[in-house]
């Protein structure tokens, strides 16, 4: 018995993880795919607002994160911080249900959210120190987290919309706060406290600015994610007002890629020690270039629907690796390594609300995806050089 309730512990806490994962998944896969939609058809606001929403939602998340990131590190765990935010989901979901109002949204509405959105590094930093402490393989526990929560995307979306069409923005975004009410309880009931362990590292090992490598990969991850986030914003407007088609193929589409991606995380993570995170990332690169070609050479719909195989080649591997990059070049700042790796989503959201809006304000949604294009080829000579950095510091 002695032997088993370790055991059992662990797996308990693994299973913690794992189901808090998939739920704040779930959550935002319920809120973000319609917040266009909510923006343009419940507030009936004009395209360059939504895109000036989606950019003000991005810079405020990413001032909250780095706060509570650089605080977390210094924390003895980082556990309450993250309910903390979970409360901030709660309190942020049921403002977006039953207020109606631009003003209050895009302030009170984002900021609540923003710490709310804080959640998702944090969790995974505690994460990395619970697989540390355990002399667990890192790598693929984040890798099988990432899998949930792209499971989560696989049906999010199509409820999503579903509950749209058949019920009202009131209801999905309720759903979304009883989500964060049940990460709360689960977080406080079964997640460890890892107490800090102050890391012996260099002067310059936490900042980002002496470290090119770590410079070249926030910027090709910026740039990669900034191409992400314009399809999610453009694909439900396009698929609806562009193509005429029904707004639930929207969810289909991100459903698709949603489930595609968890193989993709899945042997990303098993093979990366053999094949080389950097050149994973690379190849994830080259797959948004593709992808974003093949949405610009075709509208019919099974060609659309085939797309998400290279889509979810290019967001398995940089969600299921990425973190992990950021980690290994930040060794004893789990907390900001996380988020920078959010922050550089975050960052892509700001120039991606700002160019979705404005090319669809004055050009067409095609624009955008070309914009998406040239962008995914920026991020794949960045990666590339920092391949050849890290070959002229392996000859030194």
């Amino acid at each position: 018995m002695k032997r088993l309730l370790p055991a059992f512990m662990h797996s308990t806490v693994e299973m913690s993880f794992m189901g808090v994962t998939f739920l704040t998944g779930l959550a935002i896969a319920f809120l973000v795919p319609v917040l266009s939609l909510f923006l343009s058809d419940e507030l009936h606001v004009r395209p360059l607002l939504v895109g000036l929403f989606f950019t003000i939602n991005a810079v405020m998340g990413i001032i909250v994160g780095q706060i509570l990131a650089n605080y977390s590190d210094k924390m003895k765990s980082r556990k309450p911080l993250i309910i903390i935010c979970g409360v901030a989901g709660v309190i942020g979901s049921l403002l977006y249900a039953f207020d109606r109002h631009f003003g209050v949204l895009v302030s009170l509405g984002i900021l609540l959210m923003s710490f709310c959105g804080a959640m998702t590094p944090q969790l995974y930093a505690l994460a990395r120190e619970y697989t540390d402490a355990e002399n667990r393989a890192a790598i693929t526990f984040s890798t099988v987290m990432r899998a949930q929560f792209s499971l989560a995307w696989v049906i999010g979306p199509p409820l999503a919309f579903f509950i749209v069409a058949h019920f009202d923005f009131t209801r999905l975004f309720s759903g979304v706060a009883i989500l964060y009410v049940v990460c709360v309880i689960i977080i406080a009931r079964f997640l460890p406290e890892i107490p800090r362990q102050i890391a012996h590292v260099g002067k310059n090992a936490g900042s980002i600015w002496q470290n090119r490598r770590l410079l070249l990969l926030f910027l090709s991850s910026f740039l990669l994610w900034t191409c992400n986030s314009m399809y999610l914003i453009t694909m439900p407007l396009y698929i609806s007002k562009a193509l005429h088609w029904s707004q639930g193929m929207a969810g289909w589409l991100m459903g698709l890629a949603a489930g595609l991606e968890i193989p993709v995380m899945l042997l990303a993570g098993r093979y990366s020690h053999r094949i080389g995170n950097r050149n994973l990332i690379l190849f994830s690169s080259m797959s948004a270039v593709l992808f974003y070609m093949v949405l610009l050479s075709s509208h019919q719909q099974w060609i659309l629907f085939a797309a998400q195989i290279p889509n979810a080649l290019f967001i398995g591997i940089l969600a299921g690796i990425g973190m992990t990059c950021f980690q290994d070049l930040m060794p004893g700042f789990a907390g900001q390594a996380s988020t920078l790796f959010s922050n550089s989503i975050r960052c892509g959201g700001i120039v991606a609300g700002m160019l979705a809006g404005t090319i669809t304000e004055w050009f067409n949604f095609e624009g955008v995806f070309v914009c998406a294009l040239v962008l995914s080829l920026a991020a794949l000579v960045a990666l590339w050089q920092i391949n050849s950095l890290q070959m002229e510091g392996s000859t030194q």
